[in-house]
């Protein structure tokens, strides 16, 4: 076919199957458009959003399929119709090869590189389609193959090279597609752990990777060994430069695996308090209670002191300090203030709250509420003001009063001037 092609685009007969393809291709497009106008698919996430974006990217490949086919059925009664006769096999497989590319997106982990790079993909295996279907794939391959250069003790050529990095691409790919559908698999397992779970599914991950590449090598005819190299020199940079990387790295498979710190959990580590939000391969996101969210290096969390508020137990203890005047009756100022922490829906009944005279100040006698909360995570800030509000209204409607600093200030009186 590749042969033949240059006689083809001369003869006469061509501008009318390139204007059949270029008429359907612009309908196709228009028509595609405004359906993705009308119809953006902006649905929950599920079946029904993938739907959506499979029909969008099928739309203008099929509807072209169909206008192309009718084009060449009313040709060919009148004249022959090569161009057409290939265009029909590779728009079809325009079509399948979106659809699945599209799927398999879905089947790992979201990313924008991941979506921006799946036009690049299709494009790039239907462009090698129809360099395949046309001939042409074998003399360029023919042209790269002769092109050769030497690899430690091998010698490759640059066809070679190419076809492992393509080989190596559609490996990963499809390992990054099926450890993806695994991990889903493994957090929806009530039934294990949370830190299990993730430390499962990143193990797939990785086990997936590394197989796709020790698959893909061989299949083009590249020694294993050649590796060696390549782990040498990777050996000396984590050992230089990428030694506080790798840590990282280890660190968070040690976290994942020893379970001190778990998602969810209530941490103080390194001046940060709040909530463990995600605990990624090399850092750990740590969620203040003001909702800003600190990027925490793993290494830190196996260094230093982390104090986790809810490692065994959830339930945490909550001081409210409270002064009155000497004047008041102490007795039902402890009734107010363990009526108001009664009174707040966040305060466990079992073990029961407590108001305990700490100390006798200089400007009143100090109480302090004593009281316990298993949900830490949601702040202590707005549970304490709540608090503090309800007992300043008790103490106004009962006349006790909350004291102001007082000072005693004696004069004395200057000695007689002589």
């Amino acid at each position: 076919m590749f042969d033949t092609l240059p006689q083809l685009l001369t003869s006469r007969n061509v501008l009318t199957e390139l204007a059949v393809l270029t008429a359907a291709f612009a309908i196709s497009w228009l028509v595609a458009r405004t359906l993705q106008r009308r119809f953006p698919g902006n649905f929950e996430p599920g079946f029904a959003k993938i739907g959506a974006g499979s029909t969008h990217r099928l739309v203008l490949p099929l509807l072209m399929l169909v206008l192309v086919w009718s084009g060449r059925l009313a040709l060919v009664k009148f004249q022959t119709t090569p161009i057409l006769h290939i265009a029909l096999p590779l728009i079809a497989a325009f079509a399948g090869i979106r659809l699945a590319v599209y799927l398999l997106r879905h089947l790992i982990p979201p990313s924008d590189l991941l979506k921006a790079s799946e036009r690049i993909i299709v494009y790039g295996v239907w462009g090698l389609l129809v360099l395949y279907v046309t001939g042409a794939l074998g003399e360029i391959g023919t042209s790269l193959g002769e092109i050769k250069f030497a690899m430690g003790k091998q010698v490759v050529s640059l066809r070679l090279v190419l076809e492992a990095l393509i080989s190596a691409v559609i490996t990963i790919f499809i390992a990054l597609g099926v450890s993806g559908l695994i991990e889903n698999r493994l957090l929806k397992a009530t039934t294990i752990d949370m830190s299990s779970r993730v430390v499962l599914g990143k193990f797939v991950r990785a086990f997936a990777l590394v197989l796709a590449v020790l698959i893909a090598l061989p299949l083009v005819g590249i020694d294993l060994t050649v590796l060696s190299v390549f782990g040498g020199a990777l050996g000396v940079g984590l050992g230089l430069g990428l030694q506080k990387i790798a840590s990282n790295y280890v660190s968070g498979f040690i976290i994942l695996l020893d379970r001190s710190i778990r998602l969810g959990d209530l941490v103080t580590v390194d001046n940060k308090h709040g909530v463990v939000e995600a605990i990624k391969s090399r850092y750990t996101v740590i969620k203040s209670l003001d909702g800003t969210e600190a990027i925490v290096p793993n290494d830190t969390l196996i260094t230093n002191t982390v104090v986790n508020h809810s490692y065994t137990d959830p339930v945490v203890s909550l001081k409210v300090p409270v002064t009155i005047g000497y004047e008041c009756d102490v007795e039902l100022a402890r009734v107010i203030i363990v009526a108001a922490a009664r009174a707040q829906s966040r305060i466990l009944a079992s073990p029961a709250p407590e108001a305990w005279v700490k100390a006798l100040g200089d400007n009143g006698i100090e109480l302090e509420l004593s009281a316990w909360i298993n949900d830490p995570g949601q702040g202590l800030a707005p549970l304490r003001s709540d608090l503090l509000i309800s007992i300043w209204r008790d103490f106004k409607a009962s006349g006790i009063s909350v004291p102001y600093p007082q000072r005693d200030i004696r004069l004395t009186p200057a000695p007689a001037v002589q």
